[in-house]
């Protein structure tokens, strides 16, 4: 079975480079080890060479039995920096990551980053990735604050709803964040509700409705969406402000949606699946975070017991289908 992980992360070198050498909010110090780690408020990234080694990589794919993956720069992207770096800096890890496909298309493809912080930027930048071969991109499930929700991204939206693009959600510092500080909570907690929170807030605002060629992506297994979607029904048949702008219940777009494996817990994959669907979940690694693991995905999903055409689709025919590969 091809096997196709669709949540990673990989940190080009140059964008390495490039926060160790400019006026960056997110600061880089050396471990003991050598491996560098990007700070930033409330969260520290260990780049181990699976992180920044493309070809090093390469070699614990081949080792692990995964033949491609979907690489994605991580949170919080460049939203954090000022609007002209944060161009600047996606700019810079879109066309690392053309490098990537162009030179090893065979094992990796991946997401855009955009500047949301700059919708103008995002707008221009996406049209320029879509002509690098870029299928999507990635996106925070905030932008300091601002919804995904909100008017000054719509005009990114339409543009990815005529394109078909993939929008793949990843949690980035919750609101909150505040209260979250000690025990690694906001990793752990506050990026499960961050993702839960923008899917929510898109589909109330009727965003999958007005622009219904997006191909929506929920990192983390939507976060808590199978879990609290007939909540979120319940809210919209109880209270008029849900109906004023979505025609259907919540949960009747949320199926639509597309998530990842990033949940090693059988139980939890199989409320996903019940909920959205065999077709609709896509195995995902979170590799190389020390939270992440390649073996872990890949036993998780073969444990299922599934019927071997519908674990098939989920380790990578979903995946290939979602990305027409």
């Amino acid at each position: 079975m091809t096997v196709i992980d669709v949540h990673n992360h990989y940190y080009p070198p140059a964008f390495i480079d490039a926060l160790r050498t400019g006026n960056s909010e997110l600061k880089v110090k050396d471990d003991a080890e050598g491996n560098p780690v990007l700070y930033s408020p409330g969260d520290a990234n260990i780049a181990v060479p699976g992180h920044r080694d493309i070809a090093y990589r390469e070699t614990v794919l081949a080792a692990e039995g995964v033949d491609r993956q979907l690489i994605s720069l991580t949170c919080p992207g460049t939203v954090l920096e000022s609007p002209d770096r944060s161009a600047n800096l996606a700019a810079l890890v879109n066309d690392a990551f053309a490098e990537v496909m162009a030179t090893r298309g065979n094992r990796f493809t991946a997401l855009a980053t955009l500047p949301l912080n700059d919708p103008k930027a995002s707008l221009a930048e996406f049209d320029r990735v879509r002509t690098m071969g870029f299928k999507g991109c990635m996106l925070m499930g905030n932008v300091n604050g601002v919804p995904l929700a909100d008017r000054r991204f719509w005009p990114l939206w339409e543009r990815a709803s005529d394109a078909g693009a993939v929008m793949y959600i990843h949690p980035t510092f919750p609101l909150g964040v505040e209260a979250m500080q000690e025990y690694w909570l906001m990793p752990l907690v506050g990026f499960l509700f961050d993702t839960t929170l923008a899917a929510a807030h898109l589909v109330f605002a009727g965003i999958p409705e007005r622009f219904p060629g997006i191909k929506w992506v929920l990192g983390h297994l939507g976060g808590t969406i199978p879990y609290l979607a007939e909540r979120l029904d319940r809210g919209f048949h109880a209270f008029a402000e849900c109906r004023k702008d979505l025609k259907l219940p919540p949960s009747r777009h949320l199926k639509t949606f597309y998530y990842d494996t990033v949940n090693f817990d059988p139980a939890a994959l199989r409320l996903a699946i019940e909920f959205a669907g065999v077709e609709q979940i896509l195995a995902g690694s979170d590799y190389p975070h020390q939270i992440g693991s390649i073996p872990k995905m890949l036993g998780a999903i073969r444990g299922l017991g599934l019927p071997p055409a519908d674990e098939a689709k989920i380790l990578g025919g979903n995946a290939a289908r979602l990305l027409g590969a």
